[in-house]
């Protein structure tokens, strides 16, 4: 089977870790892929697959959404026409082509899948959140003319029917991690911290991450201890940080981190994870965090509350997380036991049900069917 997969390959972000895992994957099982993205000199680096590649033109691309150029509609029904996929698999990028791909895959006859997913916070808390619920409601009435629409978790495919989009449209395939790669290990990291405690958040410095609400909630409870907490990411609100909650607190500030190999060893060096967003989709950070055995905290926004039910993380409100973190952050640093029981039981629940190899099955499944519906309708 030939699969056309359209996404982006930089700047770094969940949707580029997912197209490079996930074809990847479906290489590694046999299938033909072909890479149309959008066009960025830098990407991060690693493992990008090896296939055939069309470069899409754009005017402006951010980790959130992407211009492309009037005539990247053309570029891309040329290549599709050229390539002849026996299906054109979305990793939607949040820009005007996402709406004319419909149009465009039935002109040629090519089924079309979308995987959906900007964060959400389904209760709308916050202006954040209302901003995120309007994106989900312009996307609604396209993503019905999709053949199939995958989404990460039932409160995202709840959301959406609510919004319009048949059922039938949607399929639930979270993401996934290698838990042989991201798996519980020794690591360097905490002796040439000096640390004796690690706490560490990995996501982009930006508003709806809510990283001020963690800052502040360390700089009250934490400082003068022999913990530290380790920011991995970088974004807009960075540099209105950074001065006032630096390593004096026993913050360090890494910024981006390019190399995968140097992430889980973070993760697997730290004791706590925490993620203060107040929306979110499915974090493939916090996935990575919970295979390597981490403890972890994180909000109900987007799914991340339907991850960690039912023990096996904390699960904060998105109301009042400086608080919460306040009685969080010293039971954490004090008992290391709690944090032991809790990492082992966050990488179980990856092994239960956020495995890639899991994902990529239930892919390889929605395929088929997809394509025997398709061969059905037309022998009719």
């Amino acid at each position: 089977m030939h699969i056309a997969w359209l996404g982006k390959k930089s700047p770094f972000c969940g949707n580029v870790t997912y197209g490079r895992e996930v074809t990847n994957a479906l290489l590694d099982r046999g299938y033909e892929v072909s890479f149309l993205h959008f066009a960025q000199e830098e990407s991060d680096g690693e493992n990008w697959p090896h296939c055939p590649e069309v470069v899409l033109p754009f005017l402006y691309k951010s980790q959130v959404y992407t211009i492309p150029t009037p005539k990247s509609s053309k570029v891309l029904m040329a290549a599709l026409k050229e390539l002849q996929p026996d299906l054109v698999h979305a990793s939607l990028t949040l820009s005007p082509l996402d709406f004319r791909l419909p149009e465009i895959c039935e002109e040629l006859k090519i089924p079309l899948v979308a995987t959906f997913h900007p964060p959400f916070d389904s209760k709308l808390r916050n202006l954040s959140s209302s901003t995120q619920f309007l994106t989900y409601q312009l996307y609604a009435p396209f993503l019905a003319h999709y053949d199939k629409v995958i989404v990460f978790s039932r409160l995202q495919r709840n959301l959406l029917i609510k919004l319009g989009v048949p059922p039938q449209k949607l399929a639930v395939i979270p993401n996934g991690v290698d838990p042989q790669k991201y798996s519980p290990g020794l690591s360097s990291v905490k002796p040439r911290l000096n640390s004796k405690r690690l706490f560490v958040y990995v996501g982009r410095i930006a508003t709806e991450k809510n990283v001020e609400a963690l800052l502040k909630a360390w700089k009250h409870s934490m400082t003068g201890t022999d913990s530290q907490l380790l920011i991995v990411g970088d974004g807009p609100l960075a540099a209105s940080l950074k001065p006032f909650y630096g390593s004096e607190f026993g913050i360090n500030w890494l910024g981006f981190v390019a190399q995968e190999q140097e992430r889980i060893e973070i993760l697997r060096a730290a004791d706590v994870f925490i993620l203060p967003s107040l929306v979110e989709g499915l974090s493939l950070s916090l996935l990575e965090a919970m295979s390597c055995g981490v403890a972890c905290i994180a909000t109900d926004a987007g799914a991340d509350g339907e991850v960690l039910e039912d023990g096996a993380g904390v699960i904060l409100n998105t109301q009042g997380v400086t608080i919460q973190l306040k009685t969080l952050l010293p039971l954490f640093r004090d008992h290391a036991e709690i944090t032991q029981l809790l990492g082992q039981k966050a990488r179980q629940r990856v092994l239960e049900r956020y495995t890639l190899n899991q994902n990529i099955t239930q892919l390889e499944t929605l395929y088929s069917e997809i394509l025997h519906n398709q061969v059905v309708f037309f022998t009719k």
